[in-house]
Order: structure tokens, then C-alpha cells, then sequence
């Protein structure tokens, strides 16, 4: 990966955190030491899914969302992915989904 692409996913971490932020998250842009809970790309303490963040032209989905199931924790997974000139778009699995939305209408 090349200076220009980390900094590209780096700069789209960041805004993935103000997006939440202006939806009412608390959220920060994670620490990347290594793969795991105690880092995920995006800190959101209060929001329900474990995001893994991607900005690329040519993104192999399931990859990504293997990374995200590996490194989730207690939360579901989900990818936050990104070509450029396009809005974010995300992917999760869609029992997560359901599950979430049957919890909020408990």
C-alpha cells in the first residue's frame, strides 16, 4: 500500500467519524496498531456495529468484511466502503440488521 492510498483510507476514516458525530455518535478515528476490538478503524463507543473502513476503487467486499468479522468483538461487523467521486455505502449482514431493527421497535 502506497503513502497516497494510507493516507486516502486515513482521511475517510476521519470522515466516517464526523458523519457519526453529526448523527449524534460519539466517535473518533481508531488507533491502528493491529487488527482487533481495541482497534477498529472508527471508535464509536454507542454505535451498534464494529465498522471497518474502506476507500479503493477495486474492493474485494468479502475480504473486507472478514476483517471486520475477525476483529468485531461484541459487535456486529460491518464495511463502510468507498470509490472515489461516490458516496459511502455500508455492508452488514442482514440478520444484524434485522436483529437491530426488531431491538428498536421493542
Amino acid at each position: 500500500m502506497t503513502i497516497n492510498s494510507r493516507n486516502k483510507g486515513k482521511r475517510f476514516e476521519l470522515a466516517v467519524a464526523h458523519i457519526l458525530n453529526d448523527w449524534g455518535y460519539e466517535a473518533r478515528r481508531g488507533q491502528q496498531f493491529s487488527g482487533s476490538p481495541d482497534s477498529p478503524d472508527v471508535v464509536a463507543p454507542d454505535f451498534p456495529w464494529h465498522l471497518e473502513c474502506k476507500h479503493v476503487q477495486r474492493l474485494d467486499l468479502y475480504s473486507a468484511f472478514t476483517q471486520a468479522l475477525k476483529d468485531c468483538g461484541d459487535k456486529p461487523p460491518a464495511v463502510v466502503h468507498k470509490k472515489n467521486h461516490s458516496e459511502p455505502l455500508i455492508t452488514m449482514r442482514l440478520d444484524d440488521l434485522l436483529r437491530h431493527l426488531s431491538d428498536l421497535s421493542s
